[in-house]
């Protein structure tokens, strides 16, 4: 009898899940293919008004400051929701909201990025390409009238689906979709859906015709290691983690520096524009928009491009990135970390004398992993982008990153899960911008024994030599 219960539980068990592998498969196709269109329609309207620039009588860059008065005004007036580099919001809308989003965001972020990009700002696509993807989920979710965590299941689709999309990455964007909520731990319950949406996205945005740059850094390994290159790796991972925690900290510096300033909102907007064409005037323009012609230079296998490339890039685009930003500007933050990651990757590469593409590509998705704390979704990146012979040291680099940053984020709204050293007191369960790091009593007591043990071996040693000594002067 009992063995008959057990058969039918077992047979029952497997129908259910069979029934919801089919329900989500068949769904997150279908949320993926959607979102896979609009945002392939984003892509081809920026990409329209870029190459508009040079029709205009004079640098395209003098718009700014009248860019980002109308971005502040039309995402004030019509969806405050879209303010911003879009990914905060969309993390915010999973933990708050049950995935509740405004459908207003699509049609708002998408105009206010557009401009924003076409005047130079310092921002990139695939926040706003998440953004897009998750708002349009939770709008087919509340339409069709799907539960709660059905709609919070299906939201966290369309931001997959959007980065998929956009990064031309469609595992490691699904990945980067769920890694992205929670700093430490993967909702295993909605990898199949995220990842199937994910590719869904990517197909369907191929065959709009959106082309996606995959890179050759011509650099090939045997399995014999080489164990210099592996220090010079190590060292790499914890450059990157520092450069990643200057970018988290300047983003947020200025953030807050511009909120700070008692001025209206739209004076605030264009001062910050007039700020940012002069930066531009002085230093050049290669620190605008995508910027994505540098990381092509920066991972060249060609000297010509790499070497081109100067070493304080990355610092001048963390600045120009949060400048725009800061001062309502709208745009996502990931194309931006990119190219802070590949040109500080040119840079360290310069000073260890070592392949230079190899540590760009490191940096790119070091960096990464480091500011957004998605050591995963990077590791596969570096595969998706640069080829298998990359992998064992990207996977090195991007975890000594991920853990020098400590636990800060360019998200403030992450949940923290884990603490990344045992040496550390950290709440968790609470939003990485609230949590607060400090050292355990263990950690310094364990530091004083082991000084302690080093001090008392270094004198029995100086002893014994000097009684060796002696006894060799007597004889």
């Amino acid at each position: 009898m009992d063995n008959n219960k057990k058969v039918t539980t077992h047979i029952t068990e497997q129908t259910v899940m069979f029934a919801s592998i089919t329900k989500w498969i068949l769904l997150s196709s279908l949320i993926g293919g959607i979102i896979g269109a609009i945002v392939a329609g984003f892509l081809k309207i920026l990409e329209y008004f870029e190459n508009q620039r040079g029709e205009l009588p004079f640098e395209y860059y003098y718009t700014l400051p009248f860019a980002l008065v109308l971005t502040v005004v039309i995402v004030k007036k019509f969806a405050p929701s879209a303010e911003g580099h879009g990914t905060e919001k969309v993390i915010e809308a999973v933990h708050k909201n049950q995935g509740k989003m405004n459908i207003a965001v699509v049609p708002i972020k998408l105009m206010a990025t557009v401009i924003t990009i076409f005047s130079g700002g310092s921002v990139g696509k695939e926040g706003p390409g998440a953004q897009i993807g998750a708002a349009s989920a939770s709008f087919i979710a509340t339409m069709f009238k799907f539960s709660k965590r059905d709609r919070k299941k299906m939201v966290i689709c369309g931001i997959s689906a959007g980065f998929a999309s956009v990064f031309g990455t469609p595992l490691a964007g699904a990945i980067f979709g769920v890694e992205i909520l929670i700093v430490g731990a993967l909702m295993y319950d909605i990898l199949l859906p995220s990842i199937v949406a994910g590719f869904s996205a990517f197909f369907v945005a191929k065959m709009f015709g959106i082309s996606y740059t995959y890179f050759d850094i011509a650099y090939y390994v045997s399995f014999d290691f080489d164990y210099v290159l592996i220090a010079k790796v190590i060292l790499a991972g914890v450059f990157f983690g520092l450069v990643s925690d200057f970018i988290i900290t300047t983003l947020r510096y200025i953030h807050n520096l511009a909120k700070s300033i008692n001025l209206h909102y739209i004076i605030k907007a264009f001062l910050g524009g007039v700020l940012i064409v002069i930066l531009a005037l002085i230093f050049g323009d290669e620190y605008l928009g995508l910027g994505f012609e540098t990381i092509k230079d920066s991972i060249s296998a060609s000297s010509m491009d790499h070497e081109s490339v100067p070493w304080y890039a990355f610092i001048l685009k963390t600045l120009f990135t949060a400048l725009t930003l800061g001062f309502g500007g709208s745009g996502g933050v990931i194309t931006p970390i990119f190219y802070m990651g590949a040109t500080s990757g040119n840079f360290f590469g310069s000073l260890v004398d070592s392949y230079i593409p190899l540590f760009a590509a490191l940096g790119f998705v070091s960096v990464l992993a480091g500011t957004t704390s998605a050591p995963i979704a990077a590791m596969i990146m570096a595969v998706e982008l640069f080829g298998i012979n990359v992998a064992h040291y990207a996977a090195l680099s991007i975890i000594i990153a991920f853990l020098m940053t400590g636990h800060r984020s360019v998200f403030p709204s992450q949940i923290l899960s884990v603490k990344k050293s045992d040496a550390l007191n950290v709440n968790l369960g609470e939003e990485i911008e609230h949590t607060e790091a400090s050292y355990t009593t263990r950690f310094f007591i364990n530091v004083k024994r082991i000084i302690r043990i080093l001090y008392i071996k270094s004198k029995r040693s100086s002893i014994r030599k000097k009684r060796r000594r002696d006894s060799d002067s007597k004889l």
